[in-house]
């Protein structure tokens, strides 16, 4: 079931979360782990995250740098496939311009159709480590909205070799979900800008958005209120996740170019004990969630970055 039909047939504001691929080496016992203690909630649909391939430098006897490729998180169809067989629940894959050209996508997005898979998260996907800004593979999508668009097409019967092309019954009919950046995206020179960009996505066959992380209600409300103000219409579904280190107060900020609140600075600042940060960060996301759910939000998104059992003391408390 799509993401959107989810919503529409809700009686009452549902929860989803985002897990990601176990590190390479690892079982699929591992995401089991995760997700077995948060199916007592019944969530409708679970999020898998993608990650594109990294290159490593090792010496060789010689000296000399050998550069390879490796991907430390694979598997993200395969998990996908295993979450719906067995738990029966919709998976969400995320597809991101990163790693693909164009035909690899259209592959990919083929094998997503024969597993009976019904929704992506299209994102651009973050730069190599390596580089300073993100390039995308030869022939590949430099843009979000690109592959939004690629996807679209192929909803429509339109394949990159139009001598496949399926007029009468198009084969595909993903629902395609996007990110919103509710304190704008890092490399967004404005929220105007990215608000343009955004809305860019929704023309070009975008069906909801998923917000990134914020610890301030405030920031989502606005957020809303300033899409609703440009024409976007789809469903925006906030993302939150509880902070669970005191080394996030300085890394989050940095790397998601996000506020957090100087209350909730001031009260991990003062605490020693790791155990209690982790409390004072679930305290705060069910508060944020509590919030979120009295307003009529249609689903809360939750991060799990491989701690389940954070998300589970929230959704306990909230559902």
């Amino acid at each position: 079931m799509k993401v959107t039909d989810h919503i529409a047939k809700a009686k009452k504001s549902l929860f989803s979360f985002e897990i990601l691929p176990p590190l390479r080496g690892h079982d699929i016992k591992d995401i089991f782990y995760t997700l077995d203690p948060l199916m007592e909630f019944d969530p409708p649909f679970i999020d898998v995250t993608y990650h594109r391939e990294e290159f490593i430098y090792v010496e060789k006897e010689n000296g000399l740098l050998q550069r390879r490729t490796i991907s430390r998180r694979p598997g993200t169809v395969g998990i996908c496939a295993a979450i719906m067989n067995k738990y029966g629940i919709d998976a969400v894959p995320h597809l991101i311009c990163g790693g693909f050209n164009r035909q690899m996508t259209e592959n990919a997005l083929i094998d997503l159709n024969f597993l009976g898979i019904d929704n992506v998260l299209v994102l651009r996907g973050d730069p190599l480590k390596s580089e300073k800004s993100f390039f995308s593979k030869k022939d590949g999508h430099q843009y979000a909205v690109e592959l939004v668009e690629q996807v679209k097409k192929l909803n429509n019967g339109k394949y990159l070799d139009n001598t496949f092309e399926q007029k009468d019954s198009p084969l595909f009919d993903f629902c395609i979900g996007i990110a919103g950046y509710p304190e704008k995206h890092l490399e967004a020179p404005n929220m105007e800008s990215d608000l343009f960009f955004l809305k860019k996505k929704v023309e070009a066959g975008a069906n909801y958005i998923v917000t990134q992380m914020f610890f301030d209600n405030k920031k989502y409300f606005s957020f809303v209120k300033k899409c609703r103000s440009e024409g976007i219409t789809v469903p925006i579904i906030p993302g939150i996740k509880p902070i669970s280190s005191k080394k996030q107060l300085n890394s989050l900020p940095s790397r998601f170019y996000l506020n957090i609140p100087h209350e909730l600075v001031k009260e991990i600042e003062k605490i020693k004990d790791k155990k209690m940060i982790s409390h004072i960060g679930i305290e705060w996301a069910i508060q944020q969630s509590k919030e979120l759910k009295d307003s009529g939000v249609e689903v809360i998104h939750y991060y799990t970055m491989d701690k389940p059992e954070n998300i589970y003391k929230i959704v306990q408390a909230v559902y």
